[in-house]
């Protein structure tokens, strides 16, 4: 298929470099390419794995890493896919991507083919899939879910960190749209809303449910289980500043929008 793939890494253990070397083919096999934003500790064996598949891998500088902008790193992602050519990519985390392509790979394609009906396709989560997250997940991302519905009217889930986008919606948000934060969530549909001539459209998949787990098998046996560990994450009041944080973040972003709309 002629889209490209942009993902963000992180993985400073070495956790997804099993996985990784499992779901590659697969990666190769759906893409025309694939791009990858790699944080500046992210593992060396994974980033060779990647490199070895024919990949094109740019790494974060030791500076940027000293204050760390999920927005850039975003931004960069997609910006580096531009160097396929091909009309359309598909913006996704790398943790959930590896997920998606190796528990559904055929709903991946379908998605993928999908893609250039619009300009700028946000990728959510069926109700199943969003109720397979932590409780700490669940609430604070519908919090944003529903000011987003407020202030641009659509009815979506847009916390998946997936999004489907054509080379004039990447061109556009790499020279006019500098949010450096997380908020890109909201912030890029909104702004390309908001700068007009584009076109829409919103997918619900079952891929991009909760990932997680795969990575903490040794950590869930030795609390006794998966719903023990889930309920461990739910307590956990620095999880909880964590992700309120973010749902503030996404919040104010927004502001701006809704200002817009009023007038």
């Amino acid at each position: 298929m002629d889209v490209a793939l942009a993902a963000t890494y992180h993985d400073p253990k070495g956790r997804l470099c099993e996985q990784s070397q499992r779901v590659l083919p697969t990666l190769n096999e759906i893409f025309s390419g694939l791009a990858i934003r790699a944080s500046y500790v992210a593992s060396e064996q994974s980033l060779s794995l990647f490199t070895d598949a024919g990949a094109l891998v740019k790494r974060e500088s030791k500076e940027r890493f000293k204050v760390p902008k999920l927005g850039v790193a975003r931004r960069e992602a997609i910006t580096l896919a531009l160097q396929f050519d091909t009309p359309f990519v598909m913006y996704c985390d790398g943790d959930r991507v590896l997920h998606w392509a190796e528990q559904y790979p055929e709903e991946l394609v379908q998605v993928i083919g999908r893609l250039s009906e619009n300009d700028f396709t946000v990728l959510g989560r069926t109700e199943r899939a969003f109720n397979s997250h932590p409780r700490v997940q669940r609430d604070t991302e519908a919090i944003v879910n529903y000011v987003f519905q407020v202030v641009s009217g659509y009815n979506w889930d847009v916390m998946a960190a997936a999004r489907g986008l054509s080379r004039w919606a990447i061109e556009t948000i790499r020279n006019k749209c500098f949010d450096e934060e997380i908020s890109t969530d909201v912030s890029w549909p909104l702004f390309l809303r908001s700068t007009g001539g584009f076109s829409f459209g919103y997918i619900v998949t079952e891929g991009l449910e909760f990932e997680t787990p795969a990575r903490y098998s040794e950590e869930i046996i030795a609390v006794g289980g998966y719903g023990e560990w889930l309920k461990q994450r739910d307590s956990d009041l620095n999880r909880w500043i964590r992700r309120l944080n973010f749902a503030s973040t996404h919040v104010e972003a927004m502001i701006p929008f809704a200002k817009e709309s009023a007038g």
